[in-house]
């Protein structure tokens, strides 16, 4: 009978680490898909800026720098919410919960994390 891994593997960095991993982690996903969507929204605004004068002939200055601002917010907000808050939450649970899908994929990654 295969027996069920029910101890908590340790880090190979030390039992210090292991509290610690588990903001680390999430905290810096959050930090690197925040920049990569910040630079998403800075290539928003420059299709922007470069299409400001066909905007400007059909909806005013006002229009074209709202339609900016509005798009360039859309995809920041929108990659936040769908994207990162999801891919952080996710990441804590797994180093927070000892056995969360109970694979040996799991065990090893926990370790060496």
């Amino acid at each position: 009978m295969i027996e069920k891994h029910t101890s908590y593997q340790q880090s190979i960095w030390g039992k210090w680490w292991v509290p610690i991993r588990k903001w680390f982690y999430p905290a810096w996903l959050v930090y690197e898909t925040s920049v990569r969507f910040y630079e998403y929204t800075k290539a928003v605004h420059l299709y922007f800026e470069e299409q400001y004068d066909h905007l400007f002939s059909s909806i005013g200055a006002i229009g074209a720098r709202s339609l900016d601002l509005l798009c360039s917010a859309i995809t920041f907000t929108g990659c936040t919410i769908f994207l990162t808050v999801p891919a952080g939450f996710v990441l804590y649970r797994f180093f927070k919960v000892d056995n969360l899908t109970d694979t040996r994929l799991e065990a090893r990654f926990k370790k060496i994390f």
